[in-house]
């Protein structure tokens, strides 16, 4: 193995390692308060006691699956309408600006008129965590859907393809790529619309649970579930690389590159 593989291996560990090192030091040093930024040694604890409740994973579960839900339908909305603008070039420019205009409205403005329309249950985070994961879904299959080549659209046509033909065989391919990076930022912004909805509004999911022990000034605690929320972000985002490894495997952005 290669030095410079090995050092490429290390860096993201190093890192992380010398980040947390500062940290401790940082307020070591000059002795912070742990009301406002706990070390990291007092984290690490809290995260361990916070594992072992029963309310935790309760909680975390809730937090999933108002991600999931929500992504899900941005995804199926997403990249069925993507798929028909990009497909359809007026139709595009018609609702364009109406998509555009619905997107740069602050997200968070609308959590309260959600809570009021849909309740302080499931339902309000599941549509937040959709509307927010929507945008980057469509907008990515939409790239990808006017991106295919020409030529191997005459060759379809040559072919003399059924359109449904076209899509499986060369339209959806082409177009993946580009709708599993929308997935990668999907997933995300899903993950933030849920913990928001709970931040703002409920009782039930890690938001919430974030919100109550700041009440309470449990610092290292709060501390603890934003480390749990940051894992659990990380992990549904690697699950969204993990399936274009599985579905793309051709494409350059799954191959390794030379050293």
């Amino acid at each position: 193995m290669s030095p410079r593989r090995v050092l490429r291996g290390l860096t993201p560990p190093l890192l992380i390692v010398g980040f947390f090192a500062a940290w401790e030091l940082y307020v070591t040093l000059f002795k912070v308060s742990r009301f406002i930024l706990p070390p990291p040694t007092r984290v690490w604890a809290a995260f361990v006691d916070l594992l072992r409740e029963e309310r935790t994973l309760r909680h975390t579960l809730i937090t999933v699956e108002e991600t999931l839900a929500g992504f899900a339908i941005a995804i199926v909305v997403g990249v069925g309408l993507g798929t028909l603008l990009g497909k359809v070039r007026w139709l595009e420019q018609a609702l364009n600006p109406f998509v555009v205009a619905t997107q740069v409205v602050p997200k968070v403005a609308l959590v309260p008129l959600f809570i009021l329309w849909f309740g302080f249950g499931i339902t309000s985070k599941v549509v937040i965590a959709a509307v927010l994961a929507f945008f980057p879904v469509l907008t990515n299959t939409v790239l990808g859907v006017k991106s295919i080549d020409t030529g191997h659209r005459d060759v379809m046509d040559s072919l003399n393809a059924r359109r449904w033909d076209t899509f499986w065989n060369l339209e959806l391919p082409s177009a993946l790529p580009y709708i599993l990076t929308g997935m990668e930022v999907g997933i995300v912004l899903a993950t933030i619309g849920a913990v928001v909805g709970e931040y703002l509004g409920g009782s039930e999911g890690l938001g919430s649970l974030a919100v109550s022990t700041l009440n309470a000034l449990q610092v290292d605690t709060l501390f603890a579930v934003i480390l749990l929320l940051t894992l659990i972000g990380l992990g549904l985002y690697l699950g969204i690389v993990w399936l274009r490894r599985l579905l793309i495997p051709w494409h350059e952005s799954v191959q390794p590159r030379a050293s």
